[in-house]
This record gives C-alpha cells, structure tokens and sequence, in this order.
C-alpha cells in the first residue's frame, strides 16, 4: 500500500528544508564576514572627519595603498608628476616621492619607506606597512596602523566597550561602547555576531571575555580586512536591542526561549539557583586595572577657562595622557570619553562598574588656584547595604579606604615632582557610585599662565606623577579586588 502525504503535511516538509536551507546560507555568510577572499583585501581608515576603506593592492609580494585616496577624505590634497617624480600637497604640506626608491621628502625632511614607491598611471603607491609613521609626518599628529587587521586609526577615535552579564532572570550581556555603534548582527546557533565594517572598536583588555553564566558563558572580539567582530556564545537563542543613544547593546534570551528552556528541562531535575542568590560569586579578575574618566563632553562643556579654552577639552587632552602614562606601565586602561560625547554621572559609573577596575580616576581642569586637588567621595552615613542588595550613594563605602589610602600614594609622588598638591573630600559625583577605589584629579596651572594646561609638557608631568603614584600602589589596589 502507497503512503500518501498530505498536501498541508508535505508543504510544511518543503517549508522546514527551505527553513534549514537560509539558516545553512546565513550561518556560512556570517562565518566569512571577517574573511580576506583573494582579489578583495581593503583597510578601514578612522578618523574625526570620516570613517572609509579602500583596497589594499598586491605588488611584488607586499600590500600597497594610494596616498592620494588615502589622503582625500582628510583634507585639500593635490599630486602631480614630472618624470619619475611625484609631488604632493596636503594643507600646507609638500611631499615628494620617486617612482622605484625608497626615500621620500616630507616637511622638507628625508622620509624612509620600508619599500619602493610605486608610480602606475599617475597614480602613487606606498606600502601599506609605511601608513602609521608616513601619516603621522604628514599630518602632525598621531596615527595607528594595525597591519594585520589593515585598520588605521588617525588620532584618538578608537571606541573601547566593556561587557558584563547582568543578575537578572533570565541574564543579559549588556555591552557598553564609549560612542555610538552600528553594527551588522546575524544570529546562528549558539552564537551572535555584531560586525563592525565603520566604527573604530578596539579589543578590551583581553580577546576572549568568559561571564559566570550559563546562558551566555563567553564572548570573543576579532579583527580582520578592515572589519571587528564580537562574537557572543550562547546555550539558547539570543537577540540584540539597542539603547542610550546606541552605545549600549543588550543580548538575551527572547521570553520564548526561556520557556522553550525550561520546558526541555528533565522532571524532577534541580531548578538553577537564583542569580541574586545570598551567597554571590565571587568577582572575575578585573580587565582594566584603571578607568579613566575626563570630565564633561558633548553638551556639557565644563568651566570656560579662558574664552577659547573649555574644561572638556583640557580633560580629554589629561584622560588621553594619562591613559598612555599608565599603560607605559603595564596597567591596562579604558578611557570612558575618547571624544566629545556627554555622558551622565549613573553613566559614567555604570560603565566604571561594568568594567570592573581597580581604581577609578575621574579627571578635571580649573583657572582657580595653582597645583593639583585631589578629592575623595563623601560616603554617605544614611545609605545602606544590605546583603547583596547595593544602595546607589553606598557604593563606595567599602572602597573608602583604598580610595584615600591610594590618592594618598598620588599625592605624595606630585610633591616629589614639585607639584603643589592639596586632599580633599567632597561631594563630586559619580564617586560615591564607584564600586572600586575612587579618586578625582582637579589640574590648576602652576602659575598664574592658565594656558598652561594646554601645555603638553605640563599634562605629561602631572599625569606621569598621577600614573606613578597609582603603580606604586598596584598590588594594594588588586587585593582590593579579589
């Protein structure tokens, strides 16, 4: 006897192969979104005025780009040829370059490629490993190439994030981004992917991010072809939504899939203890030792410490030095604004908190008085904590003392720099927030020349002693942490 199917059985046989089919397809499109096919190698350039890619040509075995393509995103560029010799002008910049040698002329000064220029139709060709160190001649300030992952990164934009699993049921990962993001997401099972093809994020202190989690037990950052990557693990479908102006994305399980979850659960089998159970885990090593936080931003400009100098902009120039002062000493730092956002005081400490560092240092600039203040928080004698219940405005309280005890530290290796330098407690926000050692930095110039808080030379002696001050007290502030 001939089984017959029915027509709405058989219907739903072909749907569900067409079902597995585009999830085959998607899930082999998502693992080649970071891939370097032949033929298509590009690199991303970031910087203030535009994010672009351009492709990365092959010649004689190396990766080669053109400057002008490079260069006209950023400003007025102009190149012409004579012979075997090719000129150009940026700004008021005047290069040149000769077609099959290595050194160039730049800012009337010899400039050495790693590899022959190239000259085709006009066109000028410079190795692609020469774009770090070649930019930053040509354009007075810093630019950083990441070779491998062909990004090049033109001043202080990279967007840094933290990642952390949230203690509700059922978890989140709430991913936080220092600046807006876009990123291209797919789902497959058991992982979601946000690709970043024109925001300049960067790793976090470590490539690989494991939470205490079931659900989301791990996540992993890569970079490639001018393009970043988070992937995010997951033991049940999860979904992304976005908030706070899109820099901050959730992931969790859709209220479906939590169901489907428990459904599947054997009978009888132990239920999970609660996430906000009396005995928490213990906290995971921290990813930063520091946050760096520069005051103000955005809408919020700060004090006017003269009439073309804003307290915004002399605190982003302290958090960038600062950041590279503590880093020089091997102390993995996440500056929270690397550009001109406005973010909040719950903000700013939600973030701190997120990334869970060992000291928190929080960055201002004043006209009044001379030297260095520095503030630890008012804790208030109200607020309360109650088992693992936190209060907001108590936070700090179990921090107070390494928190004094390490501005202490900061303060005694200004005096040794010839830095006035006073301690105070005061009532500044996000302190009393901070969930780690605390402590803000107020910067006066020495004198009288309030300029002189644009002085790099100033910035860099006083955050050099701030960076000192916090290493020599490192091992403190780790035990803190465990």
């Amino acid at each position: 006897m001939r089984d017959v199917i029915p027509g709405w059985l058989q219907r739903m046989k072909e749907g569900f192969g067409s079902l597995i089919l585009v999830c085959i397809l998607l899930a082999l499109s998502c693992a080649l979104l970071l891939s370097n096919p032949p033929g298509d190698a590009r690199i991303s350039i970031y910087s203030r005025v535009a994010n672009y890619s351009l492709p990365v040509l092959e010649r004689n075995k190396l990766d080669y780009v053109g400057l002008l393509e490079v260069l006209e995103p950023l400003g007025t560029v102009s190149a012409k040829m004579s012979g075997g010799t090719w000129r150009l002008r940026y700004n008021d910049v005047e290069s040149e370059f000769t077609a099959g040698k290595k050194r160039a002329r730049i800012r009337n000064g010899d400039f050495d490629l790693p590899a022959n220029f190239l000259l085709e139709n006009g066109r000028g060709l410079v190795p692609l490993s020469s774009l770090g160190t070649l930019l930053s001649r040509i354009l007075g300030g810093p630019a950083t190439l990441n070779q491998g992952a062909r990004r090049l990164f033109i001043g202080n934009v990279a967007i840094h994030f933290t990642a952390q699993v949230s203690s509700t049921t059922p978890p989140s990962l709430v991913v936080n981004f220092t600046s807006p993001v876009n990123p291209m997401i797919a789902t497959e099972p058991g992982k979601l992917r946000m690709v970043f093809n024109h925001e300049p994020v960067v790793a976090p202190g470590s490539q690989t991010l494991t939470f205490n989690s079931k659900i989301i037990p791990s996540a992993s950052f890569a970079e490639n072809n001018g393009g970043a990557e988070i992937l995010v693990s997951s033991t049940v479908p999860v979904m992304a939504s976005f908030s706070n102006d899109g820099r901050t994305i959730t992931i969790a399980p859709p209220p479906a899939a939590m169901a489907q979850t428990r459904a599947l659960q054997p009978a009888g089998a132990p239920s999970a203890a609660p996430v906000n159970s009396l005995n928490p885990m213990p906290p995971a090593a921290p990813r930063y030792f520091a946050v760096v936080d520069a005051a103000h931003g955005g809408t919020e400009r700060g004090a006017a410490l003269t009439a073309q100098m804003l307290e915004k902009d002399v605190t982003l120039a302290l958090g960038r030095s600062l950041r590279q002062q503590l880093e020089a000493r091997g102390l993995p730092t996440l500056l929270l604004r690397d550009g001109d956002i406005t973010l909040t005081a719950d903000q700013r400490a939600s973030m701190t908190n997120s990334a869970g560092p060992a000291i928190y240092l929080c960055l201002h600039a004043t006209s009044q008085g001379t030297g260095v203040r520095l503030y630890t928080a008012v804790t208030s004698s109200t607020a309360e904590n109650r088992g693992p219940f936190l209060d907001w405005n108590a936070a700090q309280i179990p921090f107070a003392g390494t928190s004094q005890t390490a501005t202490a530290s900061v303060a005694a290796e200004l005096r040794s720099k010839q830095v006035s330098v006073r301690t105070l407690i005061a009532p500044l926000r996000p302190l009393n927030n901070i969930t780690a050692a605390a402590t803000a930095v107020e910067v006066a110039p020495s004198g009288s020349d309030i300029s002189q808080l644009n002085s790099l030379d100033y910035q860099q002696l006083v955050m050099g002693a701030v960076a000192t001050g916090i290493a020599n007290f490192h091992e403190q502030l780790m035990a803190g942490k465990k």
